[in-house]
């Protein structure tokens, strides 16, 4: 078999064997199909509601290379607009974020509303009676928009499923997450903002990829492990993958770090025992004992396809990643917080949320090192042809460092990439 006539997976549940071809990570005609086929066609992650917090608030996002106005209406309603002048084209809204009662479109001066609505322009008489009335006058609002728990998503697909259903088994992660405080959350002010060269869909993979912590971190753990101050007192480790559902995956597991949520550890001292304890105690008071556990000692890597990723770990991160060529993607991060967190936990979510997932922290650099050098390695994929991501196939429940997560995602990914067999390159092959 030559790379020309490969299948984009081969897959033989009974040998266990599910292989990816490499050349899905380097054709650019695959690339091409991706953002048709998956980012047209799915769920996109945009932004937290925390971010609009007052009527008249905007953010500017690019959202699968579409400039999207992100607002919250005079009345308070959340609004996802494609950031484009009914009239000419230009781009309305220039700057990143701010609070404005409305937008004037400097190339003609037309002025909208935080609605979207078009309010006034120049030379009004000269326009059709009734032209301000019409739908068409107005910025256009993407085809869908919908949130869960604050997360707002949208889709340029005006007939995809509804986002409670889309999210499936994704729901029940988001809802332990959100649990951890009944204050609300909010994105914490800035945002991490940086580039890979390399495949999107190796971010996919190494974002729920338990297997490669101990060798790609190892000077993390390392740290982590000779530090009697740095270990969670009667905290157990390893944990599960789960297929969620829809190309949903997530990792469950627990971890020798501290988390804020309510995770002490002896590094915090006595201040940050009575801060965790009242933490914990208020958990147990609202969930019960086994959920209160779960919550606050179990650690989360939850990915909702095609590309957000929610990392409860020793902080709370959402991730965001978006492919620009073959071999390069964009990614933006958030920290996301309880509202009524005190300042000595805000503290050290932050110090965690940069120490370890930052760009400049433990794990981002050697990811990013890891997953370049896996492009590299592509250039030899007419000939070197597979990814064998087959561990752990044939368990009644995979570990934490097995591959079901991965399969989940490719199981998906290939279902909107190759509904159907076509002449010439098909989905699987057994």
């Amino acid at each position: 078999m030559n790379a020309e006539h490969q299948p984009a997976l081969l897959v033989d549940p009974a040998q266990r064997i599910f292989k990816v071809a490499r050349r899905n990570f380097v054709d650019p005609e695959i690339f091409k199909s991706e953002k048709e086929k998956i980012f047209d066609r799915s769920w996109l992650y945009l932004g937290h509601s925390s971010e609009l917090p007052k009527p008249g608030d905007f953010i500017t996002r690019k959202v699968a290379g579409r400039g999207i106005l992100f607002t919250r209406d005079s009345k308070g309603q959340l609004r996802a607009l494609l950031n484009t002048c009914p009239h000419r084209g230009a781009q309305v809204c220039r700057e990143r974020k701010g609070n404005a009662k409305s937008f004037q479109c400097f190339y003609h001066g037309w002025v909208f509303g935080a609605d979207g609505k078009l309010r006034s322009q120049p030379g009004e008489t000269s326009y059709p009676e009734g032209f301000k009335g019409r739908d068409t006058s107005n910025m256009q609002p993407v085809p869908r928009f919908d949130t869960y728990r604050d997360f707002n998503f949208i889709s340029f697909d005006p007939n995809i499923i509804p986002l409670v259903d889309y999210l499936a088994g994704a729901k029940e992660f988001l809802d332990v997450i959100c649990d951890q405080t009944d204050a609300g959350m909010s994105i914490v002010a800035g945002s991490q903002e940086y580039s890979i060269r390399a495949n999107w869909k190796l971010l996919t993979e190494n974002s729920i990829d338990g297997y490669h912590a101990a060798t790609t971190h190892a000077t993390y753990f390392d740290i982590l492990m000779s530090s009697t101050d740095n270990l969670a007192s009667g905290m157990g480790g390893g944990g599960y993958g789960y297929d969620l559902g829809s190309g949903h995956a997530v990792l469950e597991y627990g971890a020798p770090w501290g988390r804020p949520v309510a995770q002490w550890i002896p590094g915090w001292g006595e201040t940050g025992k009575s801060e965790i304890t009242q933490l914990y105690d208020n958990l147990v008071k609202r969930h019960g004992k086994d959920r209160a556990d779960r919550i606050a000692r179990k650690n989360r890597n939850l990915f909702i396809f095609p590309n957000l990723v929610v990392n409860d770990i020793m902080a709370l991160t959402v991730r965001t990643y978006f492919p620009m060529a073959p071999d390069y993607m964009v990614i933006n991060a958030w920290a996301l917080a309880p509202n009524n967190e005190s300042a000595w936990a805000r503290k050290y979510r932050l110090n965690n949320f940069l120490e370890f997932l930052g760009p400049g922290g433990f794990a981002t650099p050697d990811d990013a090192e890891a997953l370049e050098h896996c492009q590299r390695g592509f250039e030899n994929s007419k000939e070197a042809l597979w990814n064998d991501i087959s561990k752990g196939m044939g368990k009644d429940k995979a570990h934490h460092d097995d591959e079901l997560q991965m399969r989940a995602f490719w199981t998906q990914w290939n279902k909107q990439m190759f509904p159907a067999p076509a002449s010439g390159i098909q989905g699987v092959a057994a």
